[in-house]
């Protein structure tokens, strides 16, 4: 059964208020394929049904949050679109190391991580490249708003057609164990990356530092102002030097003009303007 007008309004209004997420008027189709498998694992007879308890409901509550989580879009994949990490490893890690190098510390931050492959690319890259940072803490922090995603992430581990999307062959055999169809991170790895949950359009819990920030293909699905906002509050975050890497269709400087941006090899990132 197609959703109705009003609960498509109730739903947007849902996601709005709770992660930001701007739903089109044309998108009752992606509600419907989202919620109604979870109206079936919550025991619902339909949609309709999950929606009537979800405003039911005196206040907003854990069937809220999964109602959230079910309409996040998680698609992610190992080294996604190629480009930010080799200039990362060809030109910013070396100069982030130069300009470290006094304190041998590295920050690091993956928001909107969702199943974790970014965190752990860089991960990765960073151990097949930067031996000399073995001496150095290197923390990378990921965060997402979904702890559905962020407790498979922490498993490191994934489905064949998975680590088959994006991850090099070499670097999957060196780096995973194989059990069957399904392939797990050395631990070693792992424990490079430090998950938490965090919303963006919320209250941000203390917060280091940091001298690259990811924040790709995300801001896509905020208003203008809300993307506004996070990137401002991104900047309060961002070490001197530090950089910020964006989805290739995401271009910040109209809305906060004290961003510069930076073309390394093809690639792009952004800068604090001096």
């Amino acid at each position: 059964m197609a959703i109705s007008t009003p609960d498509f309004d109730y739903v947007r209004t849902l996601a709005r208020n709770s992660a930001a997420i701007v739903l089109d008027s044309d998108k009752q189709y992606l509600v419907e394929t989202r919620l109604t498998p979870l109206a079936e694992k919550e025991g619902y007879p339909s949609l309709e049904a999950l929606i009537r308890a979800l405003r039911a409901a005196s206040s907003p509550g854990a069937l809220h949050d999964r109602a959230v989580d079910a309409l996040t879009t998680n698609e992610t994949l190992f080294f996604r679109d190629h480009h930010p990490f080799e200039a990362l490893r060809q030109t910013l890690l070396p100069r982030l190391i130069e300009a470290r190098a006094p304190s041998m510390q590295l920050r690091i931050w993956c928001g909107a991580c969702s199943t974790g492959q970014e965190p752990y690319s860089i991960a990765m890259l960073i151990r097949e490249n930067f031996p000399l940072l073995a001496g150095w803490r290197v923390s990378i922090l990921a965060t997402d708003i979904s702890e559905t995603v962020l407790a498979r992430a922490r498993t490191g581990c994934y489905a064949q057609h998975e680590v088959n999307r994006g991850l090099p062959a070499p670097l999957l055999i060196k780096y995973f164990r194989q059990s069957g169809n399904q392939w797990t991170l050395r631990e070693d790895l792992r424990s490079m990356v430090t998950f938490q949950n965090l919303n963006l359009i919320g209250r941000w819990p203390p917060l280091p530092q940091f001298d690259l920030i990811f924040l790709r293909n995300v801001l896509i699905y905020f208003a203008a102002e809300t993307k506004k906002q996070i990137l401002e509050k991104m900047m309060e975050k961002l070490a001197d030097p530090g950089y910020i890497a964006l989805g290739s269709a995401e271009t910040p400087l109209i809305l906060v003009p004290s961003l510069k941006a930076e073309s390394i090899g093809r690639a792009t990132f952004y800068t604090r303007k001096p």
